[in-house]
């Protein structure tokens, strides 16, 4: 339960500011950018929650624009960090983008918005598409101002009656992000899967989806064999149409789904994982030189590719004179990154592949090894999954009984996938074969 909700500059000046209850004085927004400072100072990074004098300040930053919910309740503080999340994504649906130039733009509607969100503190209708119903921003110029829609009343607050299609289809996209940490030696020091269910819904009516993944609780629970390999889900989360009573006695995903775009649950998996894409690096030093020998090797199925493959290197800040050489793709210097960016579009299972870097380096210095900066990998592999989560049915009910087509596709890309660089070798000659 929020007291108050602002929305602030880069320096703590409030651009819109939404009292609900009155218990806070809105002067107490002023210590929220020193107390920021203040723990980004003792922690090294900037906590979503702060706390002082009894007030609880739940924030998080979009470009240049903080949003800020104060309370002095015992609130539940995910709620509220999800309401801001979502004030963020209905601000982006209206106005393209949320930063300052924006709010000072749409102030008025900003503020119906905010009152039709939450009432009282409590978050109200979220929904993007339902606001837009009748939350216009030329609703100046109309004769008759729009009624609310009856989703509003309705227990289905996320979808509208009437909503007709030709051709009725469901397009549902299993994502997954790998997160990594490798050292030098290629051995993983932290791995873990953020899965993500996206769909796209095209469908006419008040249709009831029911969707079966290969969990293996619900084998567990039900005393059945999985075919298969069954993948045990953590911190699911759910968008707000899916009935979780129903998930929580029979593990079904059933759901009215809203028109249109809209991510349907998120998952993580705790688990090891071999890296994906590995790159073992070399690093040579010497007087007035330094160089790369990069080589990447794709470690999964001969029958998978690798798509928009980019390895960033990190190279000394004042390296100059860049000469590459690769074996496959095409290699370009970003010395505003001080890095060099190896780009590969397709990269198949099981292929390695090679890249030698020169570059001239005016001056030898020793680097810190905590402060040198890893290997960045970036990727996506189509139809894969690295978790082996599998969509077993995706079954559509709708009182009519038309036909409708599903579609599922399987993704895998990079999260933070991040390889440390290994400590620089420093000779007087190059072992290394010539460019």
């Amino acid at each position: 339960m929020a007291s108050s909700v602002f929305l602030l500059d880069l320096k703590g000046k409030p651009l819109i500011a939404r009292d609900y209850r009155g218990d806070i004085p809105l002067t107490a927004i002023e210590r929220f950018m020193p107390l920021l400072q203040e723990r980004e100072d003792e922690e090294g990074t900037g906590l979503p929650v702060l706390t002082e004098n009894g007030v609880t300040y739940l924030h998080l930053r979009e470009k240049d624009v903080y949003l800020v919910a104060l309370t002095r309740k015992n609130a539940n503080a995910m709620t509220l960090l999800q309401f801001l999340h979502q004030l963020c994504k209905v601000f982006t649906e209206y106005f393209n983008a949320l930063e300052e130039e924006s709010i000072r733009d749409n102030f008025v509607i900003i503020y119906e918005l905010l009152d039709e969100m939450m009432d009282y503190g409590i978050p109200q209708i979220t929904e993007p598409k339902i606001l837009q119903e009748y939350i216009t921003q030329e609703s100046h110029i109309l004769e008759i101002m729009p009624r609310p829609p009856l989703a509003v009343t309705n227990a289905v607050s996320w979808r509208s009656e009437g909503i007709t299609y030709r051709k009725n289809e469901v397009f549902l996209d299993v994502v997954e992000s790998i997160n990594m940490l490798v050292n030098p030696t290629g051995n993983v020091l932290s791995s873990d899967i953020r899965g993500a269910i996206k769909m796209k819904v095209y469908l006419t009516g008040m249709p009831e989806l029911r969707l079966g993944l290969n969990d293996k609780v619900m084998f567990e629970s039900t005393g059945r064999t999985a075919k298969g390999k069954a993948v045990e889900m953590e911190d699911i989360r759910f968008h707000q149409c899916v009935r979780l009573s129903k998930f929580e006695t029979d593990r079904t995903i059933s759901f009215i789904p809203p028109d249109g775009e809209f991510e349907l649950m998120t998952y993580r998996l705790n688990t090891q994982l071999k890296p994906l894409i590995l790159c073992e690096c070399v690093v040579e030093t010497y007087k007035g030189r330094i160089e790369f020998m990069v080589k990447a090797k794709a470690q999964f199925k001969h029958r998978s590719t690798a798509n928009n493959v980019e390895i960033v290197v990190p190279v000394p800040g004042d390296a100059d004179s860049p000469k590459f050489k690769s074996t496959v793709g095409s290699v370009k210097y970003v010395p505003e990154q001080s890095a060099f960016v190896w780009k590969m579009k397709q990269f198949q299972g099981g292929k390695e592949a090679l890249l030698r870097a020169h570059f001239g380096l005016p001056s030898i210095r020793d680097e810190d090894p905590e402060r040198r900066p890893p290997i960045g990998v970036k990727f996506e592999v189509p139809y894969f999954t690295t978790s082996g989560i599998q969509v077993r049915y995706l079954k559509i009910v709708e009182k009519s009984g038309y036909q409708a087509l599903p579609w599922v596709r399987y993704i895998t890309k990079n999260g933070d996938y991040q390889l440390r660089m290994p400590d620089p070798l420093t000779s007087g000659e190059s072992r290394l074969p010539p460019i």
